[in-house]
């Protein structure tokens, strides 16, 4: 199998995609361990649930790792089970620490180590925020209509703009983060009986007029599949959210020049 080098430091030590797979992974374990504990779902997203359903586990040259959570579902995660996880870990989020930027989705940090990232724009001011970690995403109902849609979604990329702004002055705007995160729960419960799902409107880097959205009916019930020498959980037809968050040709492999890790820059595990 291919070797996907990440970093050469001056010691002479290499650092390779599978490097930072063997310790996903293992955080990836105990998320799963403290969700089942607490009868909390969960599935695989993006390139997470692409590798599980392609690969039967990483994609090889994937440095990241992904996970969703409907709404109410990660505010029982955040209250109960991540007082299950070893110390070893440490929560970022909005709701436990008010440095968090809220733009970007909540993560679980190892501490103890050290990923510089490609993408410097949305830098964690955190304690360990430079650790390795994993995403969890946030859904909830959304609008199938545009006019629906559209405003709170409008006003949610305009909060995530300025906010990112602040940010980069070292300004932490925390008037401007409650604005953001009490959008996405009021379109949420604007929404709360629609029969598709996505992304919260705290994440708004997909296309304004496309936003992720799949039927629910396609998501639960949830089904285990093997993911390396574990198993996780996938949504029961994946398809659907294969097709919107990686593109309709997602069982075909990329181009070469494009299988290369796209997210760390350099690790220290």
């Amino acid at each position: 199998m291919k070797e996907y080098i990440i970093a050469e430091h001056e010691d002479g030590s290499i650092v390779t995609v599978a490097d930072v797979h063997r310790v996903l992974l293992e955080m990836m374990k105990d998320i799963d361990r403290v969700c089942q504990k607490h009868k909390i779902p969960y599935w695989l997203s993006g390139g997470s649930a692409l590798g599980a359903v392609r690969h039967g586990g990483f994609i090889p040259w994937d440095d990241d790792m992904d996970i969703a959570m409907m709404r109410e579902d990660y505010e029982r995660f955040i209250k109960k089970a991540v007082f299950d996880l070893p110390e070893r870990y440490v929560f970022q989020c909005f709701e436990n620490d008010n440095k968090f930027n809220v733009c970007v989705p909540s993560k679980l940090v190892l501490k103890g180590t050290k990923i510089k990232e490609y993408n410097t724009l949305m830098k964690s001011k955190c304690e360990h925020g430079d650790g390795l970690f994993i995403d969890i995403f946030v859904c909830d109902p959304i609008a199938t209509q545009t006019h629906k849609d559209l405003p709170r979604r409008l006003w949610s990329f305009f909060l995530m703009c300025i906010i990112t702004v602040f940010e980069n002055l070292h300004i932490n705007p925390l008037p401007l983060k409650r604005a953001f995160m009490r959008n996405a729960k009021k379109y949420a419960e604007k929404n709360k009986n629609s029969e598709s799902i996505g992304y919260a409107l705290t994440w708004c880097f997909n296309p304004i007029l496309h936003p992720v959205r799949y039927p629910k009916s396609s998501v639960f019930p949830l089904q285990r599949v093997p993911f390396e020498d574990a198993q996780f959980q996938i949504p029961n037809d994946p398809k659907w959210m294969l097709d919107i968050e990686v593109s309709p040709s997602h069982m075909s492999y990329p181009p070469l020049k494009d299988q290369k890790p796209k997210h760390i820059k350099d690790a220290w595990l």
